[in-house]
């Protein structure tokens, strides 16, 4: 293990001039990743062809890695499994919650969610009759809002827009307290922050590899079940490759042991390899030390940018325990700064309607990092170098 990040950011391919705060949005290429995905194709796709599955192991990917994800996030082993995209895993996650509470039929989300995760418990809730609701809740009542209508909370624990963080073991807690389960999304804190899905007692949890986790765009999502509900739990999603005997190929559907059953399609054994060479270098590290490094430097960028900027305002908690790895400011021209600051080598992006957001991964994410950008975000705002036609223009993706 290393406490020295010097040492891990010198094993991720960067830009020379560019100071990558957008991490929390699309982790950078960690130097591996290359020649693993091209070891997969070349020696794997190209010289095994399908003997591969077998050989070079790749239906067992989805278990193996999950388990390397599973010590990031606190859960026992056996019980995270690989593949499909996050608003899949939501999907599974919610529609085997619902299904294990049958009396109720109200879904507790917060306004401060991802957009996806609530559209996938409006469709749900469609597809299942109009008994079926999605209630939100501004994220500092989701406490109060805990009762015994509640069937499922559904909470992303860090919120994408602000970087505040929900407390996983109170909520949950609360949630049992009434006969709810707690669904929880962990996409922007599995990779940035300690996670203890087993210790907070999460029902399920889900995540995405593409962000801290540094799989790639479109990296494969994860998802955790309890082990109290890993024989239980039906996924709403029955595909072959979560059933109890998937090349028996029978007709009918017999859910899989455990973690296995939610499985659902073929496993992105590319995606999966960039993401195995990003692991060897989480490996190296743990996580009390890359959030004891992440609060250092989230400090200094927020104390920093306050100084030099009045103009910007904080969006982001300062409380630490209230903390994910992010911080966001708010500016009414949000978009137009970031393209300006993006165009000078400080890339981190926005949110609308009016979020500047900074991610801050100890991995690669130095102080002398937080001191050049806050220097060239001053020089941004006090000269208004984003007041151009080039930076008002939406493109789309922001």
């Amino acid at each position: 293990m290393t406490r020295d990040f010097a040492d891990t950011r010198a094993l991720f391919d960067l830009p020379e001039g560019v100071i990558y705060l957008d991490g929390n949005s699309l982790g950078p290429l960690p130097k591996a990743a290359a020649a693993r995905v091209a070891r997969t194709v070349t020696e794997e796709w190209g010289q095994m062809l399908i003997t591969g599955w077998n050989k070079a192991g790749w239906m067992e990917q989805p278990s193996k890695t999950g388990d390397r994800i599973g010590r990031l996030i606190g859960a026992e082993p056996g019980h995270v499994v690989m593949g499909d995209t996050l608003s899949i895993k939501v999907y599974q996650a919610l529609a085997s919650a619902l299904e294990m509470n049958p009396t109720r039929r109200v879904i507790l989300s917060d306004t401060g969610n991802f957009p996806s995760d609530l559209y996938m418990a409006e469709g749900l809730c469609r597809t299942l009759g109009p008994d079926y609701s999605l209630k939100t809740v501004a994220p500092e009542q989701v406490l109060e809002a805990l009762d015994d209508t509640v069937a499922v909370m559904m909470i992303t624990e860090v919120d994408y827009r602000t970087g505040r963080r929900h407390d996983m073991a109170a909520l949950t807690a609360r949630a049992h307290e009434v006969g709810a389960l707690a669904v929880w999304d962990l996409a922007h804190s599995a990779g940035a922050l300690p996670v203890e899905v087993a210790k907070g007692g999460a029902d399920f949890a889900v995540g995405c590899t593409y962000k801290y986790l540094n799989s790639g765009p479109g990296g494969p999502a994860f998802i955790y079940v309890a082990p109290r509900h890993a024989e239980t739990a039906r996924p709403a999603l029955s595909g072959w490759l979560g059933h109890e005997a998937p090349f028996a190929f029978d007709l009918d559907y017999r859910p899989g042991r455990g973690i296995e059953r939610m499985r659902v399609g073929t496993p992105p054994v590319l995606q999966l390899a960039a993401l195995d060479a990003s692991l060897d270098i989480w490996d190296k590290v743990e996580m009390a030390d890359i959030r004891e490094a992440s609060l250092a430097l989230t400090d200094r960028f927020i104390a920093g940018v306050e100084t030099a900027c009045p103009g910007l305002e904080l969006a982001t908690p300062r409380d630490h325990a209230m903390r994910g790895s992010q911080v966001s400011f708010r500016h009414p021209e949000g978009y137009a700064i970031m393209q300006a600051l993006i165009a000078r080598g400080v890339i981190g992006d926005f949110r609308a309607p009016d979020i500047l957001r900074f991610g801050f991964t100890p991995l690669f994410i130095n102080a002398e990092d937080v001191d050049k950008a806050v220097a060239i975000i001053k020089d941004v705002m006090d000269g208004a170098l984003w007041d151009r036609p080039e930076y008002k223009t939406r493109a789309r993706v922001t």
